[in-house]
């Protein structure tokens, strides 16, 4: 196996025109590359820390010079000669910053030196990054992921004209990457048409790509993406499901939470949320509760049953710990898992881990903040994700997952995977 030979970074802009980073790993072989790393809005408490500048001087403090700093210096320092496993690298890394939330180097110094490493190892070993990432976890890919792909966006990413977070489309019945993108085009298409006459909106996207006219509710928001799906010419339900990704904690307040003017109680929440799973054909809801509402989640997780899985993200933040609470508290069964929550990918790994022993369904998701990077494709598929969670289909940072989606799909001839089954 290759050392290390050197670790550079540079401050980079992401889709919101924030600082992030660039890392570049180089092999004592030869091997050369660089990995993006992404940034959320829609944060949990429990998430890995990123180091910023804090210079309000400099895009308002979002600087990430000190990050850049971690890697050249003490990250390169660390590394420089020592053989490129993923487990020893991530290891060292995580000594070297010595805290519980990757404070002192950074979560996201941390993580682009971990993609950069692992990235640079398979060019270097000749391999397609997903199947290095398979290897990784001793994992052979059989499928590809099912793409849940924005439609419509409210709560942090479009400014809260309505509190829930996102609705999503799920291509159901597309047997490959290409159909499901062209059944997910017509759809949004569709819905871009009526934003004028059902909103007398123009064509404007929240962070992730998605659509964010002035709905009056949320009702109101899965009636129009009931609506674009038939406009589209397909079936609700059976061509198109719906997820959604309710982001409660960002609308809870005092034990209360806040749709519209109304102030609901968990019990209250988790019945609303029950019938607009009935009324509806969704099949998957995230962070349906708050992030500590600990007490009411198994209730919610009981209320879904097998009408849609319950997603923890929020309550997760893809920690070990925090899935093996929400395991023995049967609070949901289905994990969003973001890299850069928890900082490395091996730890990343063990929460897959931990997620597939308790039977769990995964999504591997990208971020509010992202890049034209599209490592990510490589780990949903390496991974053997059930899920992916990229955004709408506008926006370039977007459309690389999507279009490296496609490009392995030619490649290694894999089915989508089996999901969702029809209710």
């Amino acid at each position: 196996m290759s050392t290390i030979h050197n670790l550079q970074a540079i401050e980079i802009l992401d889709s919101r025109g924030r600082p992030t980073l660039e890392v570049t790993c180089e092999l004592a072989g030869g091997a050369r590359a660089s990995a993006q790393v992404p940034s959320g809005a829609s944060t949990g408490q429990a998430e890995a820390m990123e180091l910023r500048d804090g210079d309000p001087g400099r895009h308002s403090g979002m600087g990430c010079r000190k990050a850049v700093l971690s890697v050249s210096v003490p990250i390169a320092n660390a590394l420089r000669g020592q053989t490129a496993k993923q487990s020893d690298v991530d290891n060292t890394l995580i000594a070297l910053d010595g805290t519980a939330n990757k404070a002192r180097l950074g979560a996201n110094a941390i993580l682009g030196v971990s993609i950069a490493v692992a990235r640079a190892s398979a060019l270097q070993r000749g391999v397609p990054f997903y199947r290095y990432l398979a290897e990784m976890i001793g994992h052979s890919p059989k499928s590809l992921p099912r793409m849940t792909i924005n439609l419509f966006s409210g709560g942090k990413h479009a400014g809260g004209q309505v509190p829930v977070q996102d609705v999503l489309l799920v291509p159901a019945s597309a047997t490959t990457i290409d159909q499901g993108l062209t059944m997910v085009c017509a759809v949004y298409k569709a819905a871009a048409a009526a934003m004028m006459d059902n909103h007398s909106a123009r064509l404007l996207t929240a962070d992730e790509g998605g659509l964010a006219p002035p709905f009056a509710d949320v009702e109101a928001m899965l009636d129009d993406t009931v609506a674009a799906i038939a406009a589209a010419g397909l079936r609700p339900g059976d061509d198109m499901s719906i997820a959604m990704d309710i982001a409660a904690s960002h609308f809870y307040d005092d034990g209360r939470y806040l749709i519209g003017t109304e102030k609901c109680t968990a019990p209250e929440m988790i019945e609303r949320i029950e019938r607009w799973v009935r009324d509806y054909p969704i099949v998957s809801v995230e962070d349906p509760l708050a992030e500590n509402d600990w007490k009411h989640w198994p209730a919610m997780r009981a209320a879904l049953g097998d009408l849609a899985i319950t997603v923890g993200d929020d309550l997760l933040c893809t920690n070990p710990a925090r899935i093996q609470r929400a395991i023995d508290t049967n609070s949901c069964n289905a994990l969003l898992l973001k890299v850069n929550q928890i900082g490395t990918l091996t730890e990343a790994a063990e929460s897959l881990r931990l997620a597939r022993t308790a039977q769990w369904s995964v999504t591997i998701s990208a971020r509010s903040g992202e890049t034209e990077d599209n490592w990510l494709a490589d780990l949903a598929v390496g991974w053997g994700a059930d899920q992916i969670k990229v955004g709408s289909v506008t926006q370039s940072e977007r459309l690389a997952k999507y279009n490296r989606l496609m490009t392995i799909e030619e490649e290694s001839r894999l089915p989508v995977v089996n999901w969702p089954q029809s209710r």
